[in-house]
């Protein structure tokens, strides 16, 4: 008590005696308010217009928005995502495993995968499996420098241009999969891998059972990236004569030189799927990141209180 009398009347006054007597004053930001509310006017004035341009031909894309060649395509577009999502992250996981593997071979020819498929447009591989027949009409398997082989079927009938468009889409996704889930990895401590082989773990089951689950937190967002934009990187098959969203969009503005309108309505339906699967994103990135947003969290309160 002796000690607090002279502190308080040389000035020095408790902080929560500063606290209580001086209230937090939010800062005001007039600038970006008012261009707030222009971006705000500006985009409900473009809504009007698009609503009420007559040239839009709004009735049109009504009328087409559930057509059945529409919706087929749709259905068709999601098929060739789902597929080629499944096979690039399958092979994507083995790619990455070979390129983190102590095998040098194993680790090169994982490299030069990546480097080929990552280098070459996808546009172009998309073609050029299209025409495979032109380099090998037969497809066989066998011993190469004229060994014995069996003779699978004529190209032209074992690819055909939906699998053509499959594989296309599934190796050169694989490529970009193989650097996101090996940047997934990379990230797990090192300590992980001491006690799995501590416990006596293969290294098959460390990294089914311990890097691969804590990988998924890393793994989830661009993959989910990867996923939307395989979902719109499948109108590239439309030139391969196949009947995607866009392809049936295409056939029928042929037809009816409604070309605005067919285009709306791909782009909505586009728009539709990718809203869907970016919510599907968001539920499974809180679902692995569980753990790790409450570890964030505590070190946040740990810092405020040690201030």
């Amino acid at each position: 008590m002796q000690t607090q009398k002279p502190l308080e009347q040389a000035g020095h006054v408790p902080a929560t005696a500063v606290e209580e007597s001086a209230p937090v004053i939010a800062l005001k930001h007039p600038v970006r308010n008012a261009i707030a509310v222009l971006i705000v006017v500006v985009a409900a004035l473009a809504a009007i217009d698009v609503a009420l341009n007559d040239r839009y031909h709004w009735d049109v894309v009504a009328s087409y928005l559930f057509a059945p060649r529409i919706l087929t395509g749709a259905v068709l577009t999601l098929v060739l995502t789902l597929v080629s999502m499944s096979v690039g992250i399958s092979l994507g996981a083995v790619l990455a495993i070979m390129r983190l593997s102590e095998n040098p071979i194993l680790s090169m020819i994982a490299r030069a995968y990546i480097w080929f498929f990552r280098g070459t447009p996808l546009l172009v591989q998309l073609i050029f499996w299209y025409n495979i027949a032109a380099l090998y009409p037969v497809i066989a398997l066998g011993l190469p420098f004229g060994g014995p082989s069996m003779v699978l079927g004529s190209a032209n009938v074992l690819i055909s241009p939906l699998g053509a468009a499959l594989l296309g889409l599934s190796l050169n996704e694989a490529a970009y999969m193989a650097e996101i889930i090996r940047g997934g990895i990379g990230s797990v401590d090192r300590v992980q891998y001491d006690a799995s082989k501590a416990l006596g773990m293969s290294g098959s089951k460390l990294m089914r059972r311990i890097i691969l689950p804590q990988a998924m937190r890393v793994v989830l967002p661009p993959t989910g990236n990867q996923v939307i934009s395989m979902l719109k990187g499948t109108s590239l098959v439309s030139v391969l004569a196949i009947s995607d969203l866009l392809y049936s969009a295409q056939i029928i503005y042929s037809e009816n030189y409604q070309t605005i309108p067919l285009l709306i309505v791909a782009s909505l339906w586009y728009l539709l799927m990718t809203t869907i699967l970016s919510f599907f994103q968001e539920k499974l990135e809180r679902h692995y990141g569980r753990g790790f947003d409450s570890v964030i969290k505590r070190k946040r309160s740990r810092k405020v209180r040690s201030a």
